[in-house]
């Protein structure tokens, strides 16, 4: 089985922040080099699920689309949301990225025995 490397790259709007200017750049020359590399490559793109269809999560999702790597969409903090926002929530998710989104919650644990899963099978799967 082919190594697979999980990297945590901090997000566009964290980088503006942070570094004005800056920021932005560095990320782009990383995320570059990475999946300009060799290999397979696979990503998740966390997304906060009390705010579905952000611009920059459309954004970020469509450059991995131009990259050549599997790819799934991971909403985070659903323990913030109630039943009613989370099914209005996913539904709008599923259809702006055109798949399945899996919900998770770091400080309940929901969701994250799935995660494990979609992670384990990423590598097996071919770029969408």
């Amino acid at each position: 089985m082919p190594a697979c490397y999980l990297v945590d790259l901090p997000g566009f709007g964290y980088a503006r922040a942070a570094r004005p200017g800056e920021g932005e750049t560095e990320i782009s020359q990383v995320t570059d080099a990475f999946f300009g590399r060799p290999g397979q490559r696979a990503a998740l793109l966390l997304v906060d699920s009390r705010h579905p269809g952000l611009s920059s999560d459309l954004n970020a999702w469509q450059w991995l689309a131009s990259q050549s790597c599997a790819r799934a969409v991971v909403a985070t903090k659903v323990d913030k949301l109630t039943q009613a926002e989370r099914v209005r929530h996913v539904r709008e998710m599923e259809n702006v990225f055109e798949m399945p989104v899996a919900l998770v919650s770091a400080r309940t644990g929901e969701g994250l025995d799935e995660l494990w899963k979609m992670i384990a099978s990423l590598p097996n799967q071919t770029a969408a």
